[in-house]
């Protein structure tokens, strides 16, 4: 109820009190008197000020990538049938000491509007209110403060960088299991080949033409897609990372996601926490896993072997681990675990991943073309030259170079 200034107003008078009693001085007591119905009035002020505000608020977007501007738009009304006094608005923000906004006096039946932003440098939940009023006496001894407006939520995703898609693996099934069969065109002519009708076939399939040139039945048989499958781990084991060496592990499963989903492959979210997406595509659950690394962390070890062998039960699909600062002989297991997969790539994010225990140089064993050791290099162009260069040897003729 009272405000720091008003308790020392308060205090103020009871020394004066205290003061004129000891020594006999009227006007000390007139003092603390006068203090004391100073700071009864700025009570009775804000307690008897009756407010009828329609404060709405809009957050907007509702999710953003890492450094991607957010804001928040406020409304205010006044219901009433006089002006307001000056207002104080309070809204929580994560992370921050909150925002403030000072309102003039607001004349009855007033829309004004306010704005502030939000900070979006790094990923997670920013949380948003409850927005609070807040009615402050003129000389700020007294205050009281109405809830005006629910929590709400921001949601910063990773931050999403421009790279190449994973390599296809070599051994991807036609839509990893799943078919999608092209639909014939009303002329009749979309289609891949002919086969004889089988007891059962739909008879719209039936290409007359060909039938009748065959004295057969002949089906027409559509040709199937291939679409690849692409899965990234996440190594979230607490002790394997350093500095911002998680956060770019983030960041960069965020990116080849984003990715493998533009060129439609399938998708699967591994970490060493325990959260498995399982094989996902559309762009509905393609958002769902840039929210799920919008919010994770780093936890208590986990077994990256152990979750390397459950991805390659998984079946055929393009690997890419991410994981921290783990020595070279870790680093080629999990590269075989992968490879048995299909194509599969390690990147280390944290500085020293490879390195010979108890020195600072890198085990010869870590100086495979699969595995990128970023070693605070930025991971967006370090992985676009890897798989440009991987790419190249794929198809150089053999014999050349030799």
């Amino acid at each position: 109820m009272l405000t720091r200034p008003g308790w020392l107003v308060l205090a103020g008078a009871v020394g004066s009190f205290f003061v004129g009693r000891l020594f006999g001085l009227v006007e000390l007591y007139l003092l603390g008197a006068s203090l004391v119905v100073l700071v009864a009035l700025g009570v009775a002020r804000v307690l008897l000020t009756r407010l009828r505000l329609e404060v709405g608020r809009q957050v907007t977007p509702r999710r953003v990538h890492a450094g991607q501007p957010a804001r928040v738009e406020l409304t205010v009304t006044n219901r009433s049938d006089r002006p307001t006094p000056v207002l104080r608005l309070h809204d929580p923000v994560t992370g921050t000491q909150g925002a403030t906004v000072l309102l003039a006096p607001v004349a009855e039946g007033l829309i004004v509007r306010s704005a502030y932003r939000l900070p979006t440098e790094r990923r997670g939940i920013v949380g948003i209110g409850p927005l609070g009023v807040v009615l402050t006496d003129p000389f700020g001894l007294a205050t009281v403060r109405a809830q005006a407006a629910p929590r709400s939520e921001l949601t910063v995703l990773p931050r999403i960088h421009d790279v190449i898609p994973p390599p296809v693996a070599g051994g991807d099934e036609p839509l990893a299991g799943l078919r999608q069969v092209a639909l014939a065109t009303s002329a009749g002519d979309d289609f891949s080949a002919l086969r004889e009708y089988v007891v059962g076939d739909d008879l719209r399939r039936v290409h007359w033409p060909s039938s009748a040139r065959h004295g057969d039945l002949l089906i027409r048989q559509d040709e199937i897609h291939w679409q690849g499958r692409t899965t990234v781990v996440l190594d979230t084991r607490v002790h394997t990372h350093r500095g911002e060496s998680f956060e770019i592990a983030v960041s960069a499963a965020a990116s080849l996601v984003s990715a493998a989903w533009k060129r439609r492959d399938l998708l699967r979210l591994v970490t060493t926490a325990g959260f498995d997406s399982g094989v996902v595509g559309g762009a509905a659950h393609v958002e769902q896993l840039l929210e799920v690394l919008a919010t994770v962390a780093p936890a208590q070890p986990g077994s990256l072997r152990g979750l390397m062998e459950s991805v390659h039960r998984g079946g055929s699909a393009s690997v890419v681990v991410l994981v921290g600062s783990v020595g070279a002989r870790e680093l080629l297991s999990v590269l075989s675990l992968g490879a048995a997969v299909g194509s599969a790539v390690v990147v280390a994010t944290a500085p020293g991943a490879g390195q010979r225990p108890g020195t600072t140089g890198v085990d010869t064993r870590a100086n495979h073309p699969d595995i990128l050791l970023l070693d605070d290099r930025p991971f967006a162009p370090t992985w676009n030259t890897a798989m440009l260069t991987k790419r190249a040897r794929r198809s150089r003729p053999r014999g050349i170079g030799r």
